[in-house]
């Protein structure tokens, strides 16, 4: 445990470094559509870096789980966010699209890292009745990014220019390295992950189920949200100006979402917490096709937003109570989850997007997100069954 005054300076330390590394990671989403004009290429080309980084971050988490046993975290949560601050300075410099890739492919893998771990500190660190919170409350930093973070970048990205967006990600991942170096104690080494404990987790059909719930979700939102600056601009012909305020309007009910999901998780429960938050975004998919200019647009985005962040927090803390021993794996999982079903969204999306046009991308969305809430249903009532018979 970490004393008292340190506490609430750790948590805000690892709040601040999820709130770069959640920049880091929507920046794409909204410059893409300046990406795309300044290099020359198609938005679903430009949609690739999303897919291609997700990849990158979604199997380097569980490597670095399980290369990450004698680290102390301390160390290692400050590198990856330096990583990050020298991977989006350089992408910032890139010429040309093919250039681009590998280099942001590279630099996210500071993502890759520093979540899961950021969490399994929380894990460690802090009693069992406030892990809950302790763990929404330090993601709420994603939901932080969306609210500032995602607008701001669609708005230098069509005032300035990508590259000043991508800029401005490594002022942000270099400051949060400074304040987690800060406030995170030294000697924060939890325990290895064994092959066995790894084996325990993968042969676990409801801990996998509940991590395949993540990767459904993630797939289904990124089918669309990664082509959010485009669709604003092009279909609906919103200004500059109005799509920043859309991106906006949707991180300041993703910030509500979390802040409620951090205040009762411990009460409602991580796994209700879920399925509320799915069930919102279900909601919003299904009114997408309603919304044909800016203002029923953002009546529409409300409902995905308020379940956006506050289901992948829930998620976060579902894991770390179901089974607190195999917590590091379990995240790890739980991070790459998120990444891959971003990865497979994106390029779903594009594809869509690129033999039919936006018209069918929500109901693809949709489909995915059904699956999501219908095996999370399950998880719970099979842990629900196990545990009455236990």
């Amino acid at each position: 445990m970490i004393p008292g005054r340190r506490a609430p300076q750790l948590w805000w330390a690892l709040l601040a470094g999820n709130f770069a590394i959640g920049c880091g990671v929507m920046v794409v989403a909204g410059s893409l559509h300046d990406i795309a004009r300044n290099l020359q290429v198609s938005v679903a080309t430009g949609g690739q870096l999303v897919a291609v980084s997700a990849v990158v971050m979604g199997v380097g988490a569980p490597l670095a789980a399980a290369m990450a046993g004698g680290w102390d975290r301390r160390h290692l949560l400050t590198l990856a966010l330096v990583w990050y601050t020298v991977g989006h300075a350089a992408a910032a410099l890139m010429p040309d699209y093919a250039a681009l890739l590998p280099v942001r492919a590279l630099s996210v893998l500071g993502a890759a890292v520093f979540t899961p771990q950021a969490a399994a500190v929380l894990s460690v660190l802090v009693p069992p009745g406030q892990r809950g919170r302790a763990i929404a409350f330090a993601f709420t930093g994603w939901s932080m990014a969306s609210v500032l973070g995602l607008p701001l970048a669609s708005w230098v990205a069509e005032a300035a220019g990508w590259r000043w967006a991508f800029g401005g990600v490594a002022v942000l991942s270099a400051s949060a390295a400074w304040f987690v170096w800060r406030s995170l104690p030294a000697g924060v080494k939890p325990a290895p992950l064994s092959l066995a404990s790894w084996g325990q987790v993968l042969s676990n059909p409801v801990l996998m189920a509940i991590v395949a719930v993540t990767a459904l979700s993630a797939a289904g939102q990124f089918s669309l949200m990664t082509y959010f600056a485009p669709y604003f601009l092009q279909v609906l012909g919103a200004t500059a100006g109005q799509t920043s305020g859309l991106f906006l309007l949707f991180g300041v009910f993703a910030m509500v979402g979390v802040l409620l999901a951090g205040r009762y998780v411990d009460r409602v429960g991580p796994a209700r917490t879920v399925g509320l938050g799915l069930a919102a975004i279900a909601l919003a998919l299904l009114a997408w096709p309603l919304a044909v200019g800016v203002y029923s647009m953002a009546l529409v985005l409300v409902p995905w937003a308020l379940g956006c962040f506050s289901s992948n927090s829930a998620q976060q803390a579902r894991l770390g109570s179901a089974a607190p021993a195999l917590a590091g794996a379990l995240l790890a999982l739980n991070t790459s989850a998120i990444y891959l079903g971003q990865a497979v969204g994106a390029a779903s999306g594009g594809a869509v997007i690129a033999s039919q046009g936006y018209d069918a991308v929500s109901w693809i969305a949709l489909g995915w997100l059904a699956l999501a809430l219908g095996l999370s249903v399950w998880a719970t009532r099979h842990r629900q069954m196990v545990a009455h018979q236990g």
